[in-house]
């Protein structure tokens, strides 16, 4: 039982890795739409509800940089290593969150927003680390810019469509997706 439910799990993260692919050529042609709308977000965070946190941790991890080797986009350094950072943040914290709470949408938003904010601050501190490295600035204001102002719509359809998505794959499967 538990091999089939590794393999469950394993095939699941390797369809949210291929949705991490996928999902931002929605907004290829527009590069600022595609920032605010965090396509990438989304898969590594469901993964992390579904599959648990070694899983959402490891999707989140390579999505940014796989999709940059493949297509180019996001640019690999600096951009796709300080995503990875913050992808992997969120897989890992919904997967941890999400097992030790109570399995209702309090907790689901709960685990959702503390994820976000987690995910945000480790972008920002490896995004300040990475640009110390190349001589060049990181500041409060491109930290709030590029985590929080300009990423509005992203946060928004993520706190809609999340706990949403998350709750019909429990009640259609009636199993424990809560890792």
């Amino acid at each position: 039982m538990r091999e089939k439910m590794a393999l469950r799990k394993s095939i699941l993260a390797a369809m949210f890795l291929a949705i991490g692919l996928i999902l931002p050529f929605i907004t290829m042609q527009i590069p600022a739409i595609g920032k605010m709308l965090c396509p990438m977000h989304i898969p590594v965070l469901l993964c992390g509800y579904i599959c648990g946190w070694p899983y959402g941790l490891l999707i989140g991890f390579i999505t940014p940089l796989f999709r940059g080797v493949l297509f180019g986009m996001p640019a690999l350094f600096p951009n796709a290593v300080c995503m990875a950072f913050e992808l992997a943040t969120y897989g890992m914290i919904t997967g941890i969150l999400s097992a030790k709470m109570e399995k209702d949408i309090r907790s689901l938003y709960i685990s959702l927003i503390t994820a976000m904010l987690c995910g945000r601050i480790v972008w920002g501190i490896v995004s300040a680390v990475v640009y110390a490295s190349m001589g060049a600035g990181f500041t409060w204001k491109l930290f709030l810019m590029g985590g929080f102002i300009n990423a509005l719509p992203g946060i928004l359809i993520q706190l809609i469509f999340i706990p949403s998505i998350v709750s019909r794959v429990y009640c259609v499967t009636r199993v424990e997706v809560w890792s």
